[in-house]
Formats: C-alpha cells, sequence, structure tokens
C-alpha cells in the first residue's frame, strides 16, 4: 500500500541512513506510546513477532500496549546489522521486568522492508528471553525518555 506521509530517512538506505532509521526505532520504541510509533508502520504492515502474527496499525497499537504493560521499565538498545535498497537488519537487546520484579534481558534480530515513503511494511523479529539478576543490568538510564549519546551501544557493552 502506497501512503503520503514520509517518513524519513527513506530508501535506499545509505550505512548513515541506516543507522539513522534505526536510532529512530529505538527512540519511538523507548518511548513506550504505543499510539505513536504504530505511525511508522503502513496501516496495512505485517509483523511476525515470536510467534504472534499482526497486521495492521490497530492491531500494531493493541500488540504495544499489551507488551509494555507486561514488560516493565522496559530499555531498548538496536544495532544496524545490514542494510540493502529498502530492507534493514538489525540485532537489539533490550532489559525489562515482570509484575514480580524478576529481570530479563531479550535479544533478538529483526529484518524490515519499507516502503518509498519510508513506513515499514514487514517486520519480522526472533526474540529470546534470558533471566537476569538485577545487579546483572547493562541498561540504565531514565525510561521517561530515549538512550542518552553516551549510553553505550551493544557492541560496546559486548553484547
Amino acid at each position: 500500500m502506497t501512503t503520503t506521509t514520509q517518513r524519513p530517512p527513506l530508501p535506499p538506505f545509505t550505512r548513515e541512513s541506516a543507522t539513522e532509521k534505526i536510532r529512530l526505532a529505538e527512540n519511538g520504541w523507548n518511548s513506550r506510546n504505543a499510539e505513536k510509533v504504530s505511525l511508522a508502520y503502513t496501516p496495512d504492515s505485517r509483523w511476525r513477532n515470536r510467534d504472534s502474527f499482526v497486521t495492521g496499525r490497530d492491531a500494531i497499537v493493541d500488540f504495544l500496549s499489551d507488551k509494555w504493560q507486561r514488560e516493565q521499565e522496559y530499555r531498548l538498545i538496536k544495532e544496524l546489522w545490514a542494510f540493502e535498497g529498502n530492507r534493514i537488519a538489525v540485532r537489539y537487546a533490550y532489559e525489562w521486568h515482570d509484575t514480580d520484579g524478576n529481570w530479563f534481558r531479550s535479544y533478538g534480530n529483526e529484518n524490515w522492508q519499507f516502503d518509498e515513503s519510508g513506513l515499514m511494511e514487514e517486520r519480522h523479529a526472533s526474540i529470546n528471553d534470558v533471566a537476569i539478576r538485577e545487579e546483572d543490568r547493562l541498561f540504565h538510564w531514565d525510561t521517561s525518555g530515549p538512550r542518552p549519546d553516551d549510553h553505550p551501544g551493544l557492541s560496546e557493552l559486548g553484547l
């Protein structure tokens, strides 16, 4: 589906524009604002997230709202893996705790495909959760905003 809303940077991606697109996505997800995040996707965007299949912005909002209710104090870091044309592959990790206070680090890979307007039309995510102790957390910033520019990324953290 072609849309009239543009969401720069636009494909075809360069290393610089793919890296910028990833950081914008990371900042959006760290906001935990499902309505705002959904606007980065085409109205009929298709997702596979673990064992869930989601289609369309309304379903994305529902999915993310539920996710961030379960995954509390969510903090995400994404990193470029590869890019070509209108596709970007990322690796990422995020830390969160459940309602009982048990901490986890979730590791994942995503494949993204964008339309010509820079909206994501496909998202395929594979994710694994690892229980961690609170003292083993590595992602430390105020959850009211994005990851600070001086906070280490995945490679710098050895992840």
